[in-house]
């Protein structure tokens, strides 16, 4: 009964504030309205799953703009992210998502990027499109990943976020989650379980005075701080398990 409730109002929710935040941008440029339309919308949906959002770091983030590049394991680490971050971001967001009929369209309303991975030369347009939108004051979200991981453990990097990260020459914030798979695997559409996910942000890694030839060292950094976040968020998960009931 519990699944059938949070996937009755996953679509209600979509639907309806998809056409809200269509509506409100018909006012004009408001895509900041937008984005906090859809944290709105995953905490809602967050709190009908029983799923809680712990996020730790948050003092890493002073001056941004930032990429933030972060492990990708479930479907719900949308909406953590969404919910457990407090400032404005856009979404690289692959094209499929973008023909949605009304949920596509709010998307695109609210500035994500749209990148098609099948193509290289669109690809090419899309990271050209965010770095003018990370130098004009945009946070970007980046999973490195490119695909949701089926186990948990990290899987190879894709290059073309830190092709943008160096062209928009801004910090790199790398991030942790851990939690998310064991609610919601690869595959499932609706969480199994309520439960906490956990969000670490590590410290910015500083790209100035570097260039495109140091993209490997880059990606190097990242994952090293990842896997070290990711087993955090573990650890935080395990001292809450063993925690006496009632602290």
């Amino acid at each position: 009964m519990r699944r059938a409730i949070v996937s009755v109002w996953l679509v209600a929710s979509t639907v309806t504030l998809s056409f809200f935040a269509l509506f409100i941008a018909l006012f004009g440029e408001r895509q900041e309205t937008i984005h906090r339309i859809a944290r709105l919308w995953a905490r809602m949906y967050l709190a009908v799953a029983g799923i809680k959002v712990r996020t730790g770091g948050l003092k890493s983030i002073t001056s941004p703009p930032y990429v933030f590049m972060c492990n990708h394991q479930s479907a719900l680490d949308i909406y953590a992210l969404l919910a457990g971050l407090p400032v404005s971001f856009k979404w690289i967001a692959k094209r499929q998502l973008f023909a949605i009929p009304v949920f596509g369209w709010a998307i695109k309303k609210a500035g994500y990027i749209s990148i098609d991975r099948e193509n290289a030369r669109e690809a090419l347009k899309a990271i050209e499109e965010a770095s003018k939108r990370i130098r004009e004051g945009a946070n970007i979200i980046i999973f490195p990943e490119g695909t949701r991981s089926a186990d948990g453990k990290l899987l190879p990097f894709k290059k073309g976020g830190f092709t943008l990260a160096l062209r928009a020459m801004v910090p790199v914030v790398p991030i942790g989650i851990y939690g998310s798979s064991a609610l919601q695997p690869k595959g499932s559409s609706i969480p199994g379980k309520k439960g906490v996910i956990y969000i670490e942000l590590g410290e910015p890694i500083v790209l100035e005075g570097m260039d495109r030839s140091q993209k490997t060292r880059v990606m190097d950094d990242v994952r090293v701080d990842i896997e070290a976040l990711m087993a955090k968020g573990e650890s935080a998960s395990g001292a809450a398990e063993r925690a006496p009931a009632g602290h």
